[in-house]
């Protein structure tokens, strides 16, 4: 119960008006329901003629306590209805009393389906902010998180999860809130009417509570095991669609379905055993609740014909029936108890994602940066992504306003995350990198990554027309701002070729253009945002000769006048580059321009006649 009670604190909060009007609601309809079956007695005796005794009017003024109010109450009502029969006759009286409980059943199922309305903007609501909650926190989290997890996994959690959240917790909250009115109502009326079968109720009651709670402890653990199951479906589904071209080429069709059909036959046995004790709740509780009745039944009936019990037959009638009344919360408070703890280990599964770590923030009084004036340096800097092994080693590195900067060397040598160092994607374990001597740990994130752009090897754009994804991050800009964008990139022309030109969608990941084209969208997209530092990731290497000579022309354009870091493997690219920083094993073991890397004769000059060759 607490993590549930640490659940609502957390996402309940901003619905508490509607808390407040579904208790509100809950106990109006527990009441006149208490009072609707209250009707049961006067009538029961009107028809079999039960009772004979006369009542007198006895004003509330007298009574003494609670329990002497219950009475005036009840001596009261007999005596009105004395009244009616003697005014009306007996067949009238039955009429009015029957108008009353239509008129009470009214109100009262009126007042249970405004509990229920007021609860569906919560239940709702909690879903909507769940998702945001989570959508925000994987934009928030460092790029160090993802490569942890896989993305099906965490598609699972964004969906799976949540729907199950929904599924059990939120649509819970109304049983939560219902029954528990309603069983303290019922159970105070069937004190007021016979504290002494109340008590021998109480004392068999807690058996069942028991036999319900020992099926549903599990049930938390078994959802976690299915939900974990689940996600691994989902990854493999995910895997498969972006696989799918080396699934067919290496002719792994039949590995990858048996890999699935293993994954899917474990999450039918998990959820085989998760099924069978949510399908084992109803019949529980309905057997225990009929062996309940029967035995309180059997008590009180033994009581009456005995002539020892405190209550008449009509009376017992009425006890009878509030008593069957509070099962079917009983009952409905138990099947909350069985489908909370699966809403509860999903819980668990998101907030892995929510409560994960952020170690990428902003100190406390961040510095805002709005240009690059002098130089940015790396000095000392180190990097892991495991303990053991390092990645970046003692780097000293110096880039000029201005100028254009390349990285080359083997891959795994380091070239990327020293890139991936300076917007922060991860921080520095050991040196520091500083902009304009300040140290970028101490600069806003969003400042710091307002001043670069970034064109990488894949290009990364959106299910979205060609005018939204160049204008991808950059408010306010104009029409003509984006196609003079295009122009430089050398995309306006095959944009204007399209059906709607810029309104045109380029489908999923850019997935209707070319390689070509895609990278020169990218470009127009950075050259709009026109930043002052530039960041190249390989941004030739994936394409052909005739793409690779539009998209170098766009990117001569784009480096003009910038501060520029570029990546590369053609070392084609690169040779009028200011300064080349040769990368191996984490270090930089040359330093120079072209000329000069040449006469070295050393890992650069292999690496070049590699290519040449």
């Amino acid at each position: 119960m607490k993590e549930l009670f640490a659940f609502l604190r957390r996402f309940v909060r901003p619905y508490r008006r509607n808390l407040v009007g579904s208790v509100a609601y809950n106990l109006l309809s527990a009441i006149l329901n208490v009072f609707s079956f209250a009707l049961i007695v006067p009538i029961l005796r009107i028809l079999f003629k039960i009772s004979t005794e006369t009542y007198d009017y006895i004003p509330f003024s007298q009574s003494e306590g609670i329990r002497d109010f219950f009475r005036l109450f009840k001596n009261n009502f007999f005596y009105k209805v004395t009244d009616f029969i003697n005014l009306y006759g007996e067949s009238k009286t039955l009429l009015i009393l029957g108008l009353v409980l239509i008129v009470m059943t009214f109100f009262k199922t009126a007042c249970y389906f405004g509990s229920a309305a007021v609860m569906v903007p919560l239940r709702n609501g909690i879903v909507r902010d769940i998702r945001i909650q989570i959508y925000d926190k994987i934009l928030s989290l460092p790029m160090g998180f993802f490569s942890k997890e896989r993305k099906g996994d965490i598609i699972t959690r964004m969906s799976g999860d949540v729907s199950e959240i929904e599924n059990s917790i939120a649509q819970s909250l109304d049983m939560l809130i219902k029954n528990p009115i309603l069983i303290l109502v019922y159970l105070g009326t069937l004190v007021a009417i016979s504290w002494q079968m109340t008590i021998f109720t109480i004392v068999i009651g807690p058996l069942i509570i028991w036999v319900m709670g020992s099926i549903g402890r599990k049930l938390k653990a078994n959802s976690l095991v299915v939900q974990s199951f689940w996600s691994e479906t989902m990854s493999e589904l995910e895997e498969t669609l972006g696989g799918l071209r080396v699934i067919k080429a290496f002719l792994a069709e039949g590995k990858m379905s048996r890999r699935f059909s293993s994954s899917s036959e474990q999450l039918r046995k998990a959820s085989n055993r998760v099924h069978m004790r949510q399908a084992l709740a109803h019949p529980v509780s309905e057997f225990m609740g009929t062996a309940l009745i029967v035995v309180v039944l059997w008590f009180g009936g033994t009581l009456i014909l005995g002539n020892k019990a405190s209550i008449d037959a009509s009376t017992f009638i009425w006890y009878m029936t509030i008593l069957y009344s509070v099962i079917n919360p009983i009952k409905d408070f138990s099947k909350a108890g069985y489908a909370i703890p699966k809403g509860l280990a999903s819980v668990e599964r998101i907030d892995k994602i929510l409560l994960a770590e952020n170690n990428i923030t902003d100190c406390e009084n961040p510095v805002e940066l709005t240009e690059l004036k002098n130089e940015i340096r790396y000095t000392g800097v180190s990097f892991s992504y495991e303990a053991d092994r390092e990645v970046l080693r003692d780097i000293d590195l110096t880039i000029p306003r201005g100028k254009t900067i390349a990285l080359v060397g083997q891959s795994g040598s380091g070239k990327s995350t020293l890139v991936d160092l300076l917007p922060r994607f991860y921080d520095v374990r050991e040196g520091s990198i500083t902009i304009d001597g300040k140290d970028i740990r101490n600069v806003s994130l969003k400042s710091l990554r307002g001043l670069m752009g970034n064109v990488n090897q894949e290009a990364i754009l959106f299910n979205d027309t060609f005018y939204n994804n160049i204008t991808f991050g950059v408010k306010d800009a104009t029409r003509e701002q984006v196609i003079a964008a295009a122009k430089i990139a050398n995309a306006h022309d095959f944009i204007m070729e399209t059906e709607n030109g810029y309104e045109t969608n380029i489908g999923d990941r850019g997935c209707l253009l070319s390689g070509g084209q895609r990278q020169r969208i990218s470009i127009a997209r950075a050259i709009l945002k026109n930043p002052p530092i530039l960041i190249l990731d390989e941004a030739t290497s994936a394409l052909d000769t005739e793409s690779e000579r539009l998209v170098q022309e766009a990117l001569e354009r784009l480096m003009k006048d910038r501060t520029t870091i570029a990546i590369a493997h053609r070392l084609s690219t690169i040779k009028n580059a200011d300064e080349i920083c040769v990368l191996h094993e984490g270090r930089i073991v040359e330093r120079g321009t072209h000329e000069q890397l040449i006469a070295l004769d050393g890992y650069y000059k292999r690496l070049h006649d590699m290519q040449q060759l």
